[in-house]
């Protein structure tokens, strides 16, 4: 997507991710275990996910995992990409051989396919906004086929299995409700941040069951959230949610993007540095 959905020259990538970190401003402070944030071209989502990645900005992490749903092939399981790196106008960002080992192992229905990523844009939107931020972490890309119960819940057993003990960071890519009435479609969305904000996994599995609609990474969402909580997360904050009309002016039929987080802000206990 280089070139198309972002700009593929490195300054101008770089110039246009900070102006869009920079707008956000002051953001909550803690421990942050996971991230949804959206992927849409960069001119569109870009200032909402900034809300995202500018809360993990400087912060050191051994790992990021990202999670996103394919948009164009659709197969049983997760695909991963275990190891080399992901060429990008910023440099290539190496992947995490040991961990998507340890995610394979723990995950049977974790099954490497580099052929299912080429294509897919979830993941690779994620990555000038983490070639700025956390530049040196390495990555671990994983795409979610068909998002059934099973796959949902296995993959948050893997996640959590085979973060255990490491400073990670889990990353969700997904869009919110597709092409409604910006009316319409804050009310549906609506439904998706409340649930993000009670970090309740659970009823949010429920509502992408019956409503798939509300959110075509809401699979990934689910399980970014189970593994979040069993590695030390407690609580959830909707960071920003805005549609593809606050940029283009269109509110007729618009597409709604979500940043958010988990884990432990204000006071209380921290997590382990490792």
């Amino acid at each position: 997507m280089a070139g198309s959905w972002y700009p593929g020259e490195a300054q101008a990538l770089a110039s246009e991710v900070d102006r869009y970190l920079e707008a956000v401003g002051a953001v909550p402070q803690g421990d942050v275990v996971a991230l949804v944030a959206p992927h849409a071209g960069l001119v569109y989502s870009g200032p909402v996910a900034a809300h995202a990645y500018q809360l993990v900005a400087n912060q050191r992490f051994d790992v990021v995992v990202l999670v996103g749903p394919s948009h164009h092939v659709g197969f049983s399981g997760v695909a991963i990409d275990p190891r080399g790196s992901w060429e990008t106008p910023l440099g290539p960002a190496a992947i995490d051989a040991e961990v998507a080992g340890r995610i394979m192992a723990h995950g049977a229905m974790v099954r490497e396919s580099s052929s299912i990523h080429a294509r897919e844009h979830s993941l690779e939107m994620q990555l000038p906004f983490l070639r700025r931020v956390l530049p040196a972490t390495p990555i671990v890309p994983l795409v979610m086929g068909y998002q059934t119960r099973a796959t949902v819940e296995g993959l948050a057993r893997a996640l959590a299995a085979a973060l255990e003990g490491r400073r990670a960071l889990i990353v969700a890519s997904s869009d919110l409700s597709h092409y409604h009435p910006a009316s319409s479609a804050a009310e549906l969305d609506s439904r998706v941040t409340a649930l993000v904000e009670r970090f309740d996994a659970d009823a949010l599995m429920a509502l992408v069951e019956r409503f798939p609609e509300h959110a075509c990474g809401g699979g990934p969402v689910v399980a970014v959230m189970r593994a979040a909580r069993e590695l030390g997360a407690r609580e959830g904050k909707v960071l920003r949610y805005a549609d593809s009309g606050d940029v283009s002016g269109d509110k007729s039929a618009v597409v709604g993007y979500l940043a958010a987080a988990f884990g432990r802000f204000g006071s209380g206990p921290a997590l382990p540095a490792s």
